[in-house]
């Protein structure tokens, strides 16, 4: 089997691991094995082509790393509505409970119990519908609608 066959083979193998993980990494890794299959074809050494198969793979996931492409999203869970259903719900305040220098609070009755609410910063403290905007354990984060 030639060289430029095995470093194919590696790299076919390399992209089918990928499909299976999905974080991008390996691709980079068969791009370089490529590239060393393409050195083969060209005629290069067998040191050449390990040289030229690890410096763009190492380029390739440098690029990757950089991109911000392969790094996952974090998402808070208390105010995504995939994780919390309350999120993005409406209920009604009818009084607020305000302190100086501290957010406005008020008792509510949402889905058949009393909840404690308080109100999102840069929010107005008066009697209406409000959005849910996060679930912080027993209370609920809201703003006006």
């Amino acid at each position: 089997m030639s060289d430029w066959m095995i470093w194919f083979a590696i790299a076919c193998v390399l992209v089918g691991l990928e499909m299976a993980s999905g974080t991008f990494y390996l691709l980079m890794i068969a791009i370089g094995a490529a590239a060393g299959g393409i050195a083969a074809l060209l005629g290069l050494d067998g040191l050449t082509q390990c040289v030229v198969a690890a410096l763009l793979a190492a380029i390739a996931t440098f690029g990757l790393r950089r991109s911000g492409f392969a790094k996952k999203s974090v998402v808070d869970a208390n105010r995504d509505p995939n994780v919390n259903l309350d999120v993005g719900q409406l209920l009604e305040v009818h009084a607020w409970h305000v302190v100086a220098g501290a957010a406005a609070t008020a008792r509510v009755r949402y889905r058949g119990a009393l909840w404690d609410v308080e109100l999102e910063e840069g929010g107005h403290p008066v009697a209406g519908a409000f959005v849910i905007r996060e679930a912080r354990g027993n209370r609920l984060i809201v703003s006006n609608v």
